[in-house]
């Protein structure tokens, strides 16, 4: 599934592309998705408006239009948000695509359909049911140490599974949680309530290091993910324990191993996390 910055990478790639360009029409060819498509709401509030600035908050990605509309979407476990040329033929699993004025369409390409496109007022987003109990970003001013204790307080969760809770901290998914628990040495069946306040900040440092170096290098592409010119990430090539069950770790020399956590994957090196 694509993490913040996957997000935050086809953000990057669109915004210099789209910016300032109209929206001409929509096509919704599939609109069974996670949430089903209002074509309809779709159409009226997006054709013939222009994209005024492409955003990210938590995973999701918010293009504002004038008028006070923004367009949201979200890509799920499978999604690809690309900009072809309108020539270009439609793609399997390609369900909804904005044609743009220069000659372009914005196209959702989502096998497994765990995606989201919404339109709403920019006004309501903060109130919207999808936005309104998100966590911290983790790579804005007001993250650190301190936060995340603060948040942690009275909780005895596991910690790896107290990062993965968005009302918490956005973003921070199974891959990117196991790497920068693996950076700040702390094992993730710890509890929250046996970090200290050294280790917590070690950690928010180790977050926002590994998310900002994943930025930079495009993202992780395991399968799907792709930014908008269609170029997939390469940060897959730094993972030090995502998906490397019986290697060795790079630091100790121990073995990579796996345990489950609420039905994911946990990847961790017991030489070096404690």
């Amino acid at each position: 599934m694509p993490e913040l910055p996957e997000v935050e990478v086809l953000r990057r790639s669109l915004e210099p592309l789209i910016i300032g360009d109209t929206i001409a029409r929509v096509e919704v060819w599939n609109a069974s998705l996670r949430e089903p498509v209002d074509r309809r709401k779709l159409e009226r509030l997006t054709s013939g408006r222009t994209i005024r600035s492409v955003r990210r908050r938590a995973k999701y990605l918010l293009a504002d239009l004038d008028g006070g509309t923004t367009l949201v979407t979200h890509l799920g476990m499978s999604g690809r948000m690309t900009l072809v040329a309108d020539g270009v033929p439609r793609e399997l699993h390609e369900h909804v695509a904005f044609f743009l004025d220069s000659g372009r369409r914005l196209r959702l390409r989502d096998p497994r359909r765990f995606g989201l496109v919404l339109v709403m007022g920019t006004d309501e987003l903060d109130e919207d049911r999808h936005f309104r109990h998100l966590g911290i970003e983790p790579l804005g001013n007001g993250f650190g140490g301190r936060e995340l204790e603060s948040l942690a307080r009275r909780r005895r969760a596991p910690v790896k599974s107290f990062l993965m809770d968005a009302r918490v901290l956005v973003g921070v998914g199974n891959i990117y949680a196991s790497e920068a628990l693996y950076r700040a040495g702390i094992h993730p069946t710890r509890s929250v309530s046996r970090i200290s306040s050294v280790r917590w900040q070690r950690l928010a440092d180790s977050i926002r290091q590994t998310l900002s170096q994943a930025v930079q290098e495009g993202g992780t592409t395991l399968n799907d993910f792709a930014d908008g010119r269609g170029r997939e990430g390469m940060f897959q090539v730094s993972l030090a324990t995502y998906d490397r069950e019986g290697e060795t770790c790079g630091r100790c020399g121990g073995t990579i191993r796996r345990i489950v956590q609420s039905g994911r994957s946990t990847y961790y090196c017991p030489g070096c996390q404690r």
